[in-house]
């Protein structure tokens, strides 16, 4: 987990031109902050980074295209950096002001619930945090501090397989599943309207813009078209 963070804006930039971290080149100077090895790198502007060393390129592949599907759909979280190693992970960082779903207020929770659909759409099991440490607050926003557990990956790391289907079972799942108890605190308060604007989120994306992100950032054809699978299925839940 990352607790130093900056909220992704809700437009997709383009990748020409952009940062590269390398950090051979970086100069190390903190260990890691969650449980995946990792460590606080410094440039010689004085820049920060978290850089997470996952498993397989495969793992870092996986939540780099999911933070991109997050910040598609306009939801906070990690404003993640290209990096030369395939297999590493990259945010800025900001001390954050709030670090956990407990320490939130009722506002702050309303913001959370907000992005359910996005959540649900992704697969993201982890969105809460297993010890409620993935939600935190920057600047006045609450965002996501960690996209891992989102796609085809559980956040440890194993492959989710048929669990991560076309249909999104996530949307009753993340509100009343007693084994993720600080989902299901914060999700199960939402109001049905609340709910329905969530879905909505994802239902209003374009179709041709999600298959072009998922494709545009490592995924495969079968996962784009899945996706959009998956966002059908949510339409046909809100139409019901």
């Amino acid at each position: 987990m990352n607790p130093f963070v900056r909220p992704e804006p809700p437009e997709p930039a383009p990748d020409a031109g952009a940062r590269v971290l390398d950090t051979a080149t970086l100069q190390r100077v903190g260990g890691r902050l969650g449980s995946n090895p990792a460590g606080v790198y410094r440039d010689e502007a004085g820049r920060r980074y978290y850089v997470k060393e996952l498993e397989s390129p495969a793992l870092a592949r996986n939540e780099w295209l999911a933070a991109q599907l997050y910040r598609l759909a306009g939801a906070p979280t990690l404003r993640y950096l290209r990096t030369r190693a395939a297999d590493q992970v990259a945010t800025e960082f900001v001390v954050l002001d709030k670090k956990n779903v407990g320490q939130l207020d009722e506002a702050e929770r309303r913001q959370a619930r907000r992005w359910l659909g996005v959540h649900a759409w992704t697969a993201n099991w982890d969105a809460a945090g297993y010890d409620g440490d993935n939600q935190g607050v920057t600047g006045g926003t609450v965002l996501t501090l960690d996209v891992g557990g989102a796609l085809e990956f559980r956040a440890q790391g194993s492959p989710k397989g048929r669990a991560f289907g076309h249909e999104v079972g996530e949307l009753d799942r993340l509100r009343h599943d007693p084994d993720n108890r600080h989902a299901s605190r914060l999700f199960g308060e939402i109001g049905e309207a609340e709910l329905h604007e969530a879905i909505s989120i994802v239902t209003r994306l374009d179709d041709a813009a999600v298959r072009a992100c998922v494709l545009g950032h490592g995924g495969s054809a079968a996962l784009a078209e899945k996706m959009l699978a998956r966002k059908a299925d949510m339409a046909r839940r809100l139409g019901g």
